[in-house]
């Protein structure tokens, strides 16, 4: 089969990465520089030390902390707007995915004449950007090495802008930047990158080598730390490695796309204001379980991935071992057990299933198993029961 295989050609990692961001930009003859972050990222002095070092090379920064959670367009669009009147030729974002994703949006608005509005969709973004530097102080999105962002338009719909002119210049991977990261959120951003692991290594249309060693790599590197750093979020190294698996599975499922975890996770967030990690983790063993039929000679192969030393059987075995584990961590790391925690009941599954159904396109096609309406609200069932097999 034909595979094109994208992903960022620059990438600096370690501790007090960030601090360097100057000297990278000095590359690209920047003059002026947005830095695009959110308030409470800045408040928690996770900038400071890029905004030194971007003092110390003699280049004008202006500070945009406006992103909020799901980047809402007009946020973006004023965030660009910003971008144009001050003359700004390079941005560099530090923070979560919704930073990240805006800050993608805005280096890409900011140099052509395209509206947002036109640009939802794949490959509709054709034009030029300005340089673009992106600091990730979650491991999770995998926002920072993907040709995605995730929009919240005005009716609280979540679109997509998908085009290599996404994929930035530069990946600066901190692990100091994460070390103030609550529990509940290392752990929900966690099982997020997780499931672009597995998703992308299940794939059904894109599924390729380059992608499937990046998932299993990825996700070696999560499931053996993701204990870690919830129960000690000082752990540096833990820290890095969550990072550096996070940034793995980004690749990953940027070439071999996400599937039916996510379809199911975006109504939760888009309609009951749920974080989108903990939208996923809610749904993830569920979702798992509806495929295995589909999917269980590559659920066996995940086995002793997140499992080292087990012993494998058989592929049913194995696989049933699998989503065990998936359970188990996400039981560990402190996920609720019901969708009910969130405020979701017995009345809401059909309106959930019809919003997960919105996904079918971009998102459905790549699962294994074929899902329909009353599927999807068969599996929300589950998850509002707790419940994951038969």
């Amino acid at each position: 089969m034909a595979i094109t295989f994208q992903t960022p050609s620059n990438i600096r990692f370690g501790a007090g990465a960030s601090s360097k961001i100057g000297e990278l930009l000095k590359g690209y003859k920047a003059a002026h520089v947005l830095l695009v972050t959110d308030e409470k990222v800045r408040a928690a002095g996770l900038t400071r030390n890029a905004e030194a070092a971007i003092a110390e090379a003699g280049i004008a920064l202006t500070v945009f902390d406006g992103v909020v959670v799901d980047a809402p367009s007009h946020v973006i669009e004023a965030a660009a707007e910003i971008c144009r009147e001050c003359g700004v030729d390079a941005v560099v974002a530090i923070g979560g995915g919704s930073v990240l994703d805006t800050a993608k949006l805005v280096a890409y608005l900011a140099k052509t004449p395209d509206k947002l509005d036109d640009i939802y969709g794949i490959g509709r973004a054709t034009g030029d950007r300005l340089p673009l530097l992106l600091v990730p102080t979650t491991a999770g999105t995998g926002s920072e090495v993907t040709p995605i962002s995730i929009v919240k338009t005005p009716n609280d719909e979540k679109k997509a802008v998908i085009s290599p002119r996404l994929i930035p210049d530069w990946v600066i991977l901190d692990p100091v930047l994460t070390l103030g990261l609550p529990p509940h959120l290392t752990a929900q951003t966690g099982i997020d990158a997780m499931a672009h692991a597995i998703e992308a290594y299940t794939g059904k249309i894109k599924k390729n080598p380059t992608s499937d060693q990046l998932a299993l790599k990825a996700l070696a590197l999560l499931s053996a730390n993701l204990r870690k750093v919830y129960t000690d979020g000082s752990d540096l190294e833990a820290r890095l490695d969550m990072l550096f698996g996070s940034m793995l599975a980004g690749m990953a499922f940027a070439n071999s796309p996400v599937a039916a975890v996510h379809a199911l996770a975006y109504p939760i967030g888009e309609i009951f204001d749920v974080g989108h990690g903990l939208s996923v983790a809610l749904v993830l063993p569920y979702v798992l379980e509806f495929n295995r039929p589909a999917a269980e000679a590559l659920y066996a192969e995940l086995s002793d991935v997140i499992q080292p030393g087990y012993r494998r059987q058989s592929d049913a075995a194995d696989a049933a071992a699998f989503i065990a584990e998936i359970e188990a961590i996400c039981r560990d790391c402190g996920v609720p057990g019901s969708l009910s925690a969130v405020g979701i009941g017995e009345g809401d599954l059909s309106k959930l299933a019809k919003g997960a159904m919105k996904h079918a396109e971009r998102l459905l096609v790549n699962n294994p198993r074929e899902l329909d309406d009353d599927q999807a609200r068969a599996i929300y069932a589950k998850a509002l029961a707790g419940v994951s097999r038969p």
